[in-house]
């Protein structure tokens, strides 16, 4: 599940499995994507030559036109797929325009060789069995490594350099969970993915820079080939494999992460993250690829859709000062730096892990409840290797001490 909607006492997800076309139904697959790409490209040239004769075009318009176009196998399309063609034609617009607004320089809409996609929305496909039966293309067996909950308001069929791929969009039942009564403030960074206000550490795994050196061998052995040769395929795909696996893995990591989050606390505090803007006013190369596979809209989105259907509460506070502020006594250290990773406060004399200092104040700034020192205690870390497998806490703390006393936050 990846992605989520919500309607009333319902919320609406997406389910993800791998497809298994035969030859016959995959060459019918492509030569939909192809005749969409033609499609695309006509109501785009529609839009174009409205807009340079001044013309206003709406997207029902060009809806109205699909009936009418000429173009070659296009009756081999389900009709309601090329509805959706035109629906994305116009997000495009949409997407383009908003940039404009923001100003940004952006170009044209682009004409496609192919799409990726074959939207199948509300109707044209069925379930049955392992079966996946779309209208004008024929039957397809599915790997449903998880049960498919909910009713079935679309499927998207997706190819990737790993396969096929059926995406189910479903709508389900909220499933609130059992009230824990526990509220936590939570840190994202590059060091380390998440620190909680409860002192757990959870690594960030850096995924990228374990095969980035492989990557740049595979980019410059690409540019040696020539393009469109069967070389070049090779290793085109080669690389494209590479990148779809540290994206799966990451994303895989995440949803352990959030779960294990949205499982045990009632209220879950974090940072109101401009990841665009942070890698915007990046200076550093490194840093700005490290917030990018860090991945945190995609960790909010997670998190996001989890909390709505088991009746918990994600609260994003305001990030200024959440790093440079004193926990324990509020001072401000305005010359605190990405390099100090320990926060020592010249007011009050506290030690203590920056990201974890940031973790409080961001509970403190959602929540309003009081900061109380504790004895201190050492900081629990969760490595990748075990995070993976979903080994959480309820173990014995055998990290070192970061230093200083640790304040706790107690409702009142």
């Amino acid at each position: 599940m990846w992605r989520a909607k919500e309607k009333n006492d319902k919320i609406q997800l997406s389910f993800k499995y791998k497809i298994y076309p035969t030859r016959e139904v995959e060459e019918k697959l492509l030569r939909a994507m192809q005749i969409e790409a033609k499609v695309y490209n006509a109501l785009l040239d529609v839009v174009n030559n409205a807009r340079k004769e001044g013309k206003t075009i709406t997207p029902k318009d060009t809806q109205n036109m699909l009936k009418d176009l000429k173009i070659e196998g296009k009756d081999l399309v389900y009709s309601k797929v090329l509805q959706m063609v035109n629906n994305q034609l116009w997000y495009n617009i949409s997407s383009l325009h908003e940039l404009k607004k923001k100003g940004k320089k952006v170009g044209k809409l682009r004409y496609k060789k192919i799409l990726k996609i074959i939207n199948y929305n509300q109707s044209g496909f069925k379930v049955e069995g392992d079966k996946l039966i779309l209208s004008k293309i024929g039957e397809i067996r599915v790997l449903f490594h998880r049960p498919l909950e909910g009713e079935v308001k679309g499927v998207i069929i997706k190819k990737s350099v790993t396969g096929w791929y059926a995406i189910f969009q479903v709508e389900v039942e909220k499933k609130p969970l059992e009230k824990t009564g526990k509220v936590v403030g939570i840190d994202l960074g590059v060091e380390k993915l998440v620190t909680t206000s409860d002192g757990v550490v959870i690594e960030n795994p850096k995924v990228f820079d374990k095969v980035e050196r492989r990557i740049k061998i595979l980019q410059q052995s690409l540019s040696t080939k020539k393009k469109g040769s069967r070389n070049y395929e090779k290793v085109r795909e080669k690389l494209a494999k590479l990148h779809e696996h540290v994206k799966d893995l990451m994303s895989d990591y995440i949803h352990k992460v959030t779960s294990w989050l949205v499982e045990n606390y009632g209220g879950i505090y974090v940072e109101d993250l401009g990841v665009k803007e942070m890698v915007e006013d990046s200076e550093s190369k490194t840093l700005r690829k490290h917030i990018l596979h860090s991945n945190f809209s995609k960790f909010m989105s997670y998190l996001s859709y989890k909390a709505e259907r088991a009746g918990r509460r994600v609260v994003k506070v305001d990030p200024r000062n959440t790093s440079k502020t004193c926990a324990k006594c509020g001072y401000v250290k305005k010359d605190l730096t990405l390099a100090d990773r320990i926060f020592s406060c010249p007011k009050c004399g506290w030690a203590v892990d920056r990201d974890y200092n940031a973790s409080l104040n961001i509970l403190h700034a959602g929540s309003g409840l009081p900061l109380e020192p504790v004895d201190r205690r050492p900081l629990l870390h969760i490595p990748f290797s075990e995070g993976v497998y979903s080994k959480f806490p309820g173990r014995s703390r055998k990290s070192p001490s970061r230093g200083g006393d640790a304040p706790s936050v107690r409702a009142g």
